[in-house]
């Protein structure tokens, strides 16, 4: 009689992928680019205190990045609207700055 309506009709999740997606791509785009510059970076010497510094607080900011994007991509209807391998970057971008972080020295 009542035709039962679902929020995951196949027309729906094109939208909803772009609601959800750009602002993960952004996410995900910045921690990139901070590590990047973490990576790409060093200091100029063993008496760089500041360069330490400023390479220690972009691997703070890269870890805090991917943890946000991850717990995002966790949502249950993020999850099921963007799939599982968003995880693959804030994961990756994460074990990336942890490293760099540990061996900095």
């Amino acid at each position: 009689m009542f035709q039962r309506e679902t929020i995951d009709l196949p027309e729906d999740r094109g939208c909803l992928r772009w609601v959800l997606g750009v602002p993960l791509g952004l996410i995900h785009l910045l921690n990139a680019l901070i590590v990047f510059a973490a990576v790409a970076v060093g200091p100029q010497g063993p008496w760089d205190d500041r360069g330490y510094t400023r390479i220690a607080a972009a691997c703070f900011m890269s870890i805090c990045l991917s943890v946000l994007g991850g717990l995002i991509t966790l949502i249950p209807s993020v999850r099921r609207a963007m799939g599982v391998w968003w995880l693959a970057p804030p994961l990756l971008l994460g074990v990336v700055a942890y490293v760099r972080g540990a061996t900095l020295g």
